[in-house]
């Protein structure tokens, strides 16, 4: 997705989440979050707009979250009002100017235009499930997300040691969309289904009791943070 439109991308699944959230009971637990209730999905996703503005204006990744007061009942106008900030700075922002970002190699304001619609992306799939049924994932854009984590979140957790790096090698394929990435190396071992499930695979967000158990093992870890 190079030629990708990610701020108008943005635009539609911030608005996607706070829909879902805008009729959600805040306390509905978030199946593939332990622990957490919609209002914890909410506040931590607000918060990641508010830290990923920062990074882009401050150059910076130094910033506290400011979460919703008591006061604030109404957590999707909270929500639309963080998601509005964060657009309205990337759209201000040329992709090329200088950013504190997750990745070494590219320390562009654009990489938080990709990086925050796949974690848009994800929560929305969070709040969607936590209160019925997520709708499907675009092909195109979770094959992406799988890029992303096999070129950049995954090398970054190993490097800071979240991770071991993989003793052996899993090759995704997707069978909705022609590609395929490896990450790890060493013995490899092949996943083959749509991009989407490959994505909440990578994310623990899909059913691994199908996979050979050395695979399942193998993507238990924090692939991504």
């Amino acid at each position: 997705m190079d030629r990708a439109d990610w701020l108008a991308l943005l635009r539609v699944h911030t608005g996607r989440f706070a829909a879902a959230v805008a009729t959600a009971d805040p306390d509905a637990p978030v199946t593939h979050c332990p622990g957490w209730s919609v209002r914890d999905l909410v506040v931590h996703l607000g918060g990641v707009h508010q830290w990923a503005a920062h990074a882009v204006t401050a150059r910076s990744p130094d910033l506290e979250p400011v979460p919703p007061s008591p006061e604030q009942t109404d957590l999707a106008a909270w929500y639309a009002q963080q998601a509005g900030h964060l657009v309205d700075v990337l759209s201000a922002t040329p992709p090329e100017a200088p950013a504190w970002t997750l990745d070494a190699a590219d320390r562009t304001a654009g990489f938080w235009r990709r990086r925050q619609v796949h974690e848009v992306a994800m929560h929305t799939w969070d709040a969607e499930e936590a209160v019925g049924r997520p709708t499907p994932y675009d092909p195109a854009l979770a094959w992406d997300g799988v890029l992303e984590v096999a070129h950049v979140l995954y090398p970054r957790q190993v490097r800071l040691g979240r991770v071991d790096p993989l003793p052996a090698a899993v090759r995704l394929v997707a069978s909705d969309v022609p590609a395929d990435v490896t990450i790890g190396s060493g013995r490899e071992h092949e996943v083959r289904d749509g991009a989407e499930v490959l994505l909440r695979l990578l994310w623990h967000r899909a059913d691994t009791s199908s996979l050979d158990p050395q695979v399942a093992g193998l993507l238990s870890g924090a692939l991504a943070p």
